[in-house]
This record gives structure tokens, C-alpha cells and sequence, in this order.
């Protein structure tokens, strides 16, 4: 029996699964990757870690299926996380400077001009944030190690997948993760000359765009794996969830839970007003489907630093949550590098507010937990006001907490649908790379449903509070 083998590389763990024809999930692998925080507001990965944990889940997955031939190879990956490498050599020329990054705020703010912000909006949706690609590039090219742009690949976690993968042969991207660099054009599919010059980045270090089920190269030299095996089908993570949740329609939604959160549905058309949740491109075909999503910086991770904070583990954090009824009116925003979608307030710190003589352990952590909420809600509300929404697909590590799934609907007043699989992403772009072979994969049932089970008074209440105090915060701010 023939399988798609793919390989879902994320901020904090990388995946390998065995998809077969009918849908069905025959073997896992996952190997952990760290992250390093060198410096405040800094976020960075090894490139090499990166490679050496896509090459261990593999292992994993395929040392429980020894008799299962791999007829092809699908990616999902990171988004936005960007990294330069020497084009002759093949080693990195620094790190992996993460999604979740900040180091570039202030050139951002100070260096990039109205019209060049609405130059940036106007050809790829989305705006000028450290988050996104191209300030990034345009500091790995400022170190010394990448002076020569002739010898300097850059790219994100994808097109850095691919080149070793494919034995260095091909130095190539997909277009819905191109779409989060800032030098895409989401309309006309290409790299802009116009952003190229607004950040300084040459067009010769940046890799070839291909469509979402393009061509991407063979496998070689890859442990593990016979050289020939072909990559079908490449997907950015949140795109991948979006696919393998079968969103494929507008007002269709999905919440991806980790360490921050993708709120994403398809759109009618490519939108470049500025909402506070912008358009991306989700796949390119035969067309290109785009999308509206808002951005969350720190959804998971929100969780797992109040459980540093407590001296707990999350699952033992969302233990304690679940022991009181609410937060008592303690609200935590989780802004430790800012707050992305819809608010994208940089300056903004973390605070945990409205504390009184009965807060205690069990209030700031149900405060955690309502937060990761609170934002997903906060990012609805604006997507909603012009594509309508129906029910919420959650995925992502944190759905596991039926404290946070029922927040959740009780929150957003709609129901929410829990995958049934961990690995939707992964899942996700098999569905791609399966189409490419013929076969249509089906779409995976919810495993769990959660219905609001608060009034329409509670939930204003809990909203207007949640809303009241993120103003203040933003405002004292002044960012």
C-alpha cells in the first residue's frame, strides 16, 4: 500500500506522518526543536536543528511502518521564520531569526514611510510588522557573513527544507509562504522589484516561486529516505490547517492553537483595506484561493509562561483553571512582544491587571486560558463584519483542553469543531500532495463539538471587560 509521506515542520516540534489513499493515518514521528531567546525581543532557531528533527521524525514515523512504500513527500512549514545560507557550501550564515522575532520594530517604525506601508499593503495585504519576512532578510544581509550576495540563498523555513532535501539541487519556494515575506505580490504572483528596494534585498539571493503543487525537486542524500522520491506539494502551516480542516470556502474558519494562533478564513477576493486582519495568500493552484487571517503572537505560549510563572506544567495550569469558575476578574494579555491581529500595538508589554485581596494561583491561571480566548475572539469579531462566519474548526495542541474549547464557544456565541487529528497540517498538504497523484483525500470529521453554554448577557460582559482593558493598556502604551 502506497503512502504520502509528510513532514510538518512548526516552531516547537517537527512532525512526520504516513498518509494512505483513503485518508487514513498509518504512523507518526515528531522530534522536538528548541528555541533561544538571545536577547530581549529576540527569537531565533538553528537551521541544522531544523534539518536534524525533520530527519528524526521521519525515522520515527517510518520505523513503525518498515513494510510502507513513500510514493511522494509533502511539506507544511513554519511561516515567516527566515535564515540565509551559503549558496556554494550549504551552512548557515547566522540563524533562524523567528516568526515571533521583534529585533526590527524600530527600523520598521522609523524607517519605513507612509507610502512605502501603503506600497506594502496594496501588493501583498499585509503590513509592515516585524513578524513578517522582509526586515528580517534585510538584517541577515547587514552581517557581515552574508556580504557576498553572490554566494548568500535566503529563505524561509521551506525553501530551506527543500534545499536539503533535494541535495542542495534547487533553491525554490512555495507561494503561499512567499506571500508572508513582504516582497510578494499576491496579485500579479511574483516578487516585486518596487518591495524589493523598499527593504534592499536583491532578487538573486531569494528563491524561485513555484504553485502550491508544483514540482519541487526529488529527494537525495536524505537519511532515511531512497534519493528519487518526489516533493509534490508544499504548504505554510496555517494554510496546510486551513486545507486539512476543508475551509475551502468563505466564512468557513479555522483557529489553529499554538504557540500563538492563526485565525484564517477563504476570501471572496483579495482585500488590502486596513482591518487589522489582512489578506494572504492561502494556496495557488490553477488559481490562486486567498484568505483573511489574524495573527496571534502568543496563544500557547501564553499558557506555558503563566505555568513558568505558577512552577507549573500546562496541563497541571489548566488543572488549576478549571477549579474555579472564572478569572474573578483578573485579566492577563499575553503581549510579550507585542500584540499582533487586529490591534498590531508593538509597544504594548504583558500585564496581568484587576488583581484584588481574593485573587489567587487559580484566578491568573483561568486569566491565561481566557486570554488565548479572548483574542481569537477579537480577531473574529472583525473577520466576521465582512466575511460571515459559521462555526469555528479548531486545531492545534491546546484544542486537548476542553477548559479552553468550551471558553471558546462560550466566548465567540457559535460552536466549535475540534479536529480529530493533531496532525491537521500535515494532513493538509497530503491533501495536496495526494490531488497531485489522483486521489481526493476526505475531508476528517470533528472529533469533539463545544456549544456556547453562557447568555448573551455573560458573554457581553465578559467581552466588554476583556475589551475595556486592552484599550487601557494600549493606551498607556503609546505605541
Amino acid at each position: 500500500m502506497t503512502h504520502v509521506l509528510a513532514i510538518d515542520q512548526g516552531t516547537t516540534n517537527t512532525k512526520a506522518v504516513l498518509v494512505a489513499a483513503d485518508g487514513s493515518i498509518t504512523s507518526t514521528g515528531a522530534a522536538g526543536v528548541s528555541v533561544q531567546h538571545p536577547a530581549p525581543g529576540h527569537v531565533e532557531q538553528d537551521a541544522e536543528e531544523l534539518w536534524a528533527s525533520a530527519v528524526r521524525a521521519v525515522g520515527r514515523c517510518l520505523d513503525q511502518a518498515p513494510d510502507v512504500a513513500v510514493t511522494a513527500l509533502v511539506l507544511s512549514t513554519q511561516r515567516e521564520s527566515v535564515l540565509a545560507w551559503d549558496r556554494r557550501e550549504g551552512r548557515p550564515l547566522g540563524p533562524v531569526v523567528g516568526w515571533q522575532d521583534e529585533r526590527t520594530a524600530a527600523w520598521c517604525r522609523d524607517t519605513v514611510s507612509e507610502a512605502e506601508e501603503e506600497l506594502v499593503r496594496s501588493r501583498t495585504g499585509l503590513r509592515v510588522d516585524p513578524m513578517f519576512s522582509a526586515p528580517k532578510i534585510a538584517w541577515l544581509l547587514s552581517q557581515p557573513a552574508a556580504s557576498d550576495p553572490s554566494r548568500v540563498c535566503v529563505g524561509t523555513v521551506d525553501s530551506w527544507l527543500l534545499w536539503r532535501l533535494t541535495g542542495g539541487d534547487r533553491h525554490v519556494t512555495e507561494a503561499g509562504n512567499a506571500s508572508r515575506t513582504l516582497l510578494y505580490d499576491i496579485a500579479e504572483l511574483g516578487w516585486s522589484a518596487e518591495l524589493l528596494d523598499v527593504f534592499g534585498v536583491p532578487l538573486g539571493v531569494l528563491p524561485q516561486v513555484l504553485r502550491s503543487d508544483g514540482d519541487f525537486g526529488t529527494t537525495r542524500d536524505v537519511p532515511g529516505l531512497p534519493d528519487g522520491v518526489p516533493v509534490l506539494a508544499v504548504l505554510a502551516d496555517s494554510h496546510a490547517a486551513l486545507l486539512g480542516q476543508g475551509c475551502t470556502v468563505p466564512g468557513r474558519l479555522k483557529a489553529t492553537y499554538g504557540t500563538g494562533s492563526s485565525v484564517m478564513t477563504p476570501a471572496p477576493g483579495l482585500a488590502t483595506d486596513d482591518s487589522g486582519v489582512p489578506s494572504t495568500l492561502a494556496w495557488l493552484t490553477e488559481a490562486p484561493t486567498y484568505a483573511r487571517e489574524g495573527n496571534i503572537l502568543a496563544s500557547g505560549a501564553a499558557l506555558a509562561w503563566t505555568g513558568r510563572l505558577l512552577g507549573l506544567d500546562v496541563p497541571a495550569l489548566l488543572e488549576l483553571a478549571a477549579s474555579v469558575p472564572d478569572s474573578g476578574g483578573v485579566t492577563l494579555l499575553p503581549s510579550f512582544t507585542g500584540l499582533g491581529a487586529p490591534h498590531w500595538r508593538r509597544g504594548v508589554r504583558a500585564a496581568i491587571t484587576q488583581l484584588d485581596a481574593g485573587s489567587g494561583r487559580a484566578q491568573v491561571a483561568r486569566a491565561a486560558v481566557d486570554a488565548v480566548a479572548q483574542q481569537v475572539c477579537d480577531v473574529v469579531e472583525v473577520v466576521d463584519a465582512d466575511v460571515p462566519v459559521g462555526t469555528v474548526r479548531a486545531d492545534g495542541g491546546a484544542t486537548a483542553s476542553q477548559l479552553l474549547m468550551q471558553s471558546q464557544a462560550d466566548l465567540l456565541g457559535c460552536q466549535v469543531q475540534v479536529a480529530d487529528v493533531p496532525e491537521v497540517s500535515a494532513y493538509g498538504a497530503a491533501v495536496l500532495g495526494w490531488r497531485r497523484l489522483g486521489v481526493e483525500l476526505p475531508v476528517r470529521p470533528s472529533r469533539r463539538t463545544f456549544v456556547p453554554q453562557i447568555t448573551d448577557e455573560a458573554r457581553r460582559e465578559r467581552r466588554g471587560r476583556w475589551q475595556q482593558e486592552v484599550r487601557r493598556l494600549t493606551s498607556a502604551a503609546g505605541s
